[in-house]
């Protein structure tokens, strides 16, 4: 049977002062009336009820998920140990009540068109993995552009699969250079690595307990304890006692079997501020605008906040400014990944009421 898990452990620290701990980038709308997460979920349709649905996230998080999404199991992570660990903790559970589990795992803060075409290639994944239990599915996007900023994942030979482009994958890279990314895209074999996976639950763990034991044994002490009163006592102490580690360096990088789906959809990760200028339809001055925004001699630039509160630039270009109830960002689009240095040093100097 099809699950669906969504990761929700990010912090969004690009896209402060909008993204907080206790409101972190998924729990927040950028387009629409839904928020990233509320999207994740509906994207699913009836290929995955509510009820078979999981979202792993933070511990300080659950109470937040819950309210967005109520139909939805909420599993509260003690502690941040990346995907690794959050794949085989929601596969150790899923397992536990459905042994020949299919998991469908996602980030919840990705923008993705169209649904029905979404749905489509999740079902193709299927296939595959019924057509062979040992392998494992993920989803490449056919590159735009050199990014830097994305791991990439290469093709090899074709898979026969009706209604869609499927193929062996022969090696993932990691986030390369400008120069290598230029050689990536030219060579019409990559594609970005979009972070959604498919595979059976039970080979999850088995490849886990393979190829990173140390963590198996903590996420099998915590299999153990499903359904049982130890069970949240058993989660904090276990995991917390896990060394943290990609899936992608832990299982996908090591193991022979994986078949990449070129994605029918298109796809954003939504990973900086920037992304809003892609999500929205600009005036005709080229500003993408969400709030009561007055622009004079204003080009190119990403506003964002409330209708309460009014926004006023003035001759200014390529910039991006942001308003909440506490804190104003002012940054040229080019500097906007040193949104992250700001984060560090509002907690450097103890300020964390704005965190």
């Amino acid at each position: 049977m099809l699950h669906a898990v969504i990761m929700a452990g990010g912090s969004g620290t690009r896209f402060w002062p909008a993204s907080r701990r206790a409101t972190p980038k998924q729990l927040l709308s950028f387009s629409g009336n839904r928020t990233m997460i509320q999207d994740t979920s509906a994207r699913l349709g009836e290929m995955v009820p509510p009820e078979r649905c999981m979202v792993v996230t933070n511990a300080t998080l659950v109470d937040a998920i819950q309210s967005q999404l109520p139909s939805a199991s909420v599993v509260g992570e003690p502690c941040k140990r990346d995907t690794a660990p959050c794949v085989g903790l929601a596969a150790a559970i899923l397992a536990a009540s459905d042994p020949e589990a299919i998991m469908l795992v996602m980030p919840s803060d990705h923008v993705i068109t169209t649904d029905a075409q979404f749905q489509a290639a999740i079902e193709s994944g299927v296939d595959l993995l019924e057509a062979d239990p040992s392998r494992i599915v993920t989803f490449g996007i056919k590159p735009s552009y050199a990014a830097e900023s994305f791991g990439y994942v290469q093709r090899g030979e074709a898979i026969e699969l009706a209604g869609a482009n499927a193929f062996q994958v022969t090696c993932f890279r990691e986030k390369p250079n400008l120069a290598t990314a230029v050689e990536y895209c030219n060579s019409g074999t990559y594609y970005w690595n979009s972070g959604i996976f498919l595979w059976r639950a039970s080979l999850i763990l088995n490849l886990l307990r393979q190829h990173e034991p140390e963590m198996a044994a903590h996420i099998d002490a915590i299999a153990a304890a499903v359904d049982t009163d130890q069970f949240d006592e058993v989660l904090k102490t276990r995991f917390t006692q896990i060394v943290g580690k990609s899936i992608d360096y832990a299982v996908m990088e090591r193991h022979d079997n994986v078949a990449v789906i070129e994605a029918p959809f298109r796809w954003d990760d939504v990973g900086s501020w920037q992304a809003i200028a892609r999500l929205s339809e600009p005036d005709k001055n080229g500003n993408s605008v969400r709030g009561t925004h007055i622009g004079i001699d204003t080009k190119n630039t990403i506003i964002y906040g409330d209708a309460n509160h009014a926004i006023i630039t003035i001759d200014i270009e390529d910039m991006v400014v942001v308003h909440t109830s506490n804190a104003t960002l002012v940054a040229p689009k080019r500097s906007e990944e040193r949104v992250r240095e700001a984060v560090k040093e509002l907690e450097a100097r103890g300020l964390d009421a704005f965190l």
